[in-house]
């Protein structure tokens, strides 16, 4: 379900962007705005990522091999991480300087309000990519807030598409005012101004990306909930007396790793363990469904008995 909600909102998003930077180079061209160059930038960069973001879910339907015996979905993890390179490195810092350059230079706007025009139509198309993000998020955000999810969300593709979307919207409005000011001042300096506005919260988000993406590379386990959920199944297992540890993984987006060592009751047969582990795989995938991969350890419980136990018994 996840990973055709991704799908649909990084297709609306690539839709949205790539006729929201040819308008916009079209104004540049018309105009001289630097902030309309920034965000056709801005724009051409954004398009470039749900592209590389469809590429990485093709790469993680890749079936496992000998090399990669776990499968290949933590390519969503990398190719997310590459989207926020990119944004960083060719959005922000093309935006910055460009910005600088305009501040250090102004140039006088032509036809400013074909710039206004364009804007006003970007802003309209970015708002449907926006929605349809947000539509496809909140089955996954669930009763947290929308911060909690970009910070524990396991999919990586929404929170990438959000974001984008959150700057390109924020953006459009500051190249709007950038041409707006300079428009009723008479001063192009502001259409510099609005471009460094524009570099900066590029930056802002590409270096959060980085961060959460990064985290997922490395290894992530079950959150909060999920631990809990996992932990529960477990202990109400018929003949499974306690668990003693528990280490969990994402290997992708949809596919967690679970290994646990468990203390049945004694004098149990084998027939009986298998069949209790049986048992207990199955509690965990109806309380968690993305635990796919579960390895379980059988042991005996040797907790000592209290002497107050003892005593009595």
């Amino acid at each position: 379900m996840s990973s055709s909600g991704s799908t649909r909102a990084i297709i609306a998003a690539l839709v949205a962007n790539a006729g929201i930077a040819a308008a916009k180079f079209v104004g540049y061209l018309i105009t001289g705005s630097a902030a309309m160059l920034a965000e056709a930038v801005h724009s051409v960069v954004d398009t470039s990522n749900q592209a590389l973001l469809l590429y990485g879910q093709r790469a993680a339907a890749k079936a496992p091999d000998a090399l990669h015996p776990f499968g290949y979905g933590r390519s969503r993890y990398f190719w997310s991480f590459v989207v926020a390179l990119v944004l960083f490195s060719l959005g922000s810092m093309f935006a910055i300087y460009e910005g600088y350059e305009k501040v250090r230079h102004p140039v006088e706007l032509s036809s400013p309000l074909v710039a206004v025009a364009i804007l006003a139509v970007a802003i309209g198309l970015e708002t449907y990519s926006f929605r349809t993000a947000l539509r496809e998020s909140r089955p996954l955000k669930g009763e947290g807030s929308w911060l909690r999810f970009l910070r524990t969300s396991r999919n990586p593709e929404l929170p990438v598409v959000l974001l984008e979307d959150t700057g390109a919207l924020i953006g459009l409005m500051l190249a709007l005012a950038g041409v707006g000011l300079s428009m009723l001042t008479g001063n192009p300096v502001w259409d510099g101004v609005a471009t460094l506005g524009i570099g900066a919260l590029l930056g802002v988000i590409a270096v959060f990306l980085m961060v959460e993406m990064h985290s997922l590379l490395i290894g992530e386990g079950a959150t909060i909930a999920e631990d809990r959920a996992i932990r529960a199944a477990l202990e109400g297992t018929v003949n499974v007396t306690r668990l003693i540890h528990i280490r969990t993984l994402y290997l992708g987006p949809d596919e967690m790793l679970v290994g646990a060592k468990i203390a049945v009751l004694p004098g149990l047969d084998l027939a009986a363990i298998a069949a209790t582990i049986d048992e207990a795989e199955a509690n965990i995938r109806a309380a968690v469904p993305a635990a796919r991969v579960i390895f379980l350890e059988p042991d005996l419980d040797r907790t000592p008995v209290p002497d107050s136990l003892e005593q009595k018994g």
